[in-house]
């Protein structure tokens, strides 16, 4: 049996496995790039910040995405791999640090940082693949390079070598689907290989992404309300906002994460990756940037509650939580979970609370953005005993 071959073999039998604490350490540290983008944005609450976040966030996380199916189908089961992983741990954490000058003193340290988490991915995933790896290694590499070519100049030139990056690692996995393989005598693409992941393991995987996530927005209402004297006032926005959190949570791991193990378990090889590549990293961008852009107008807000709010700061409260359901609308459509209608009115509706807090006060803007969810969860809840195919059409 080829090398090849015995990987393929050990992958398909940690099916159903658990998501080790290795793995769990690793999304602790990429989660602290999320952070620091959180850091950005509460900074500079512009739309051109907006915009730079979104580049690094969507480069990133491709390849934390990458790091997700790597661990699901060559697990951290020996010391080399497991060092291996610290080793990219380290090239995320480096980003992670250079985040706040990417675009100034630390982009090419952000690059260098970014090589290293991209080079250790391809070292690892040429277990499994040998040298069909350069499928997508290659792509990756360049999108790499763009970045740490990027901390070299600055302006429209930066831009645009990031948008170089971020269309390189699009293009990747339309390459990857083109290159075939030998398994057993079949000719497979290399997606298709992807594909034979373990839908338990990576569905929990990205889950546990999403809680740290959130976590992290439970920070944002500490660091916001920072030495105020904790009157019933300050209580009132900071129980608001904690419920703004849980109504989110609530929003995609009571019924989504059940509901997607069960849809990529329907599908298998090139389907299967196509649709974790729409479900997990198209629709998960928006998701996890709307929990950054949330806990951005959370740090801004709860120590001004009963004030009016300039419109940023606004802004980013209504647009988190818009962004996130817009994700999470596009998550189900992947996967075909319904109902899609009362999501895509929740995001609707938050969006129009902005003028609560331009005009009224932060916290009527957040008291509106909790009952905005409440009414679409509880909406859903009514809905959901008259439907008896959770996987069909909206």
């Amino acid at each position: 049996m080829s090398a090849v071959d015995g990987m393929t073999v050990e992958a398909g039998s940690a099916a159903g496995r658990r998501v080790s604490t290795l793995e769990l350490f690793f999304d602790l540290v990429f989660v602290f790039t999320i952070t620091q983008l959180t850091v950005l944005l509460t900074h500079d609450l512009s739309f051109a910040q907006a915009g730079r976040v979104l580049l690094i966030f969507a480069v990133l996380f491709w390849m934390y995405g990458a790091y997700a199916y790597l661990t699901n189908q060559v697990p951290p089961e020996t010391n080399a791999r497991r060092f291996s992983l610290v080793l990219g741990m380290c090239g995320f954490l480096t980003c992670a640090l250079a985040i706040p000058g990417v675009f100034t003193t630390n982009g090419v340290a952000f690059g260098l940082g970014f090589l290293l988490v991209t080079v250790v991915h391809s070292a690892l995933y040429a277990l499994l693949h040998g040298r069909y790896v350069l499928s997508f290694a290659l792509t990756n590499v360049l999108a790499a390079l763009c970045v740490t070519a990027a901390g070299t100049v600055s302006g429209r030139a930066a831009e645009g070598l990031w948008l170089a990056a971020l269309v390189l690692q699009a293009v990747t996995p339309v390459l990857s689907s083109r290159v075939t393989s030998d398994i057993g005598g079949e000719r497979v693409p290399v997606t298709g290989r992807v594909g034979a992941l373990d839908p338990a393991h990576f569905v929990e995987r990205h889950g546990l992404l999403l809680i740290v996530a959130f976590g992290e927005s439970v920070i944002a209402i500490g660091v916001g309300s920072g030495e105020l004297t904790l009157d019933w006032g300050l209580f009132g926005g900071v129980a608001l906002a904690l419920a703004l959190a849980t109504a989110l949570w609530w929003t995609y791991f009571i019924r989504d994460e059940e509901a997607a193990e069960e849809a990529l378990r329907a599908l298998s090889g090139l389907a299967r990756f196509r649709v974790t590549m729409l479900a997990y990293y198209y629709s998960f961008v928006p998701m996890l940037l709307g929990v950054a852009v949330l806990a951005a107008g959370v740090k801004k807000s709860i120590g001004h509650l009963p004030e009016q709010l300039p419109t940023a700061p606004a802004v980013a409260l209504a647009g988190g939580v818009t962004l996130f359901l817009a994700g999470n609308v596009a998550f189900r459509a992947a996967l075909r979970i319904t109902p899609l209608l009362f999501r895509a009115a929740g995001a609707a509706a938050a969006l129009a609370t902005v003028p609560l807090g331009t005009h009224v006060s932060s916290l009527a803007e957040l008291f509106a953005l909790v009952s905005v969810l409440v009414a679409m969860l509880l909406s859903e809840a009514r809905w959901a005993p008259c439907s008896h195919d959770d996987r069909g059409s909206a």
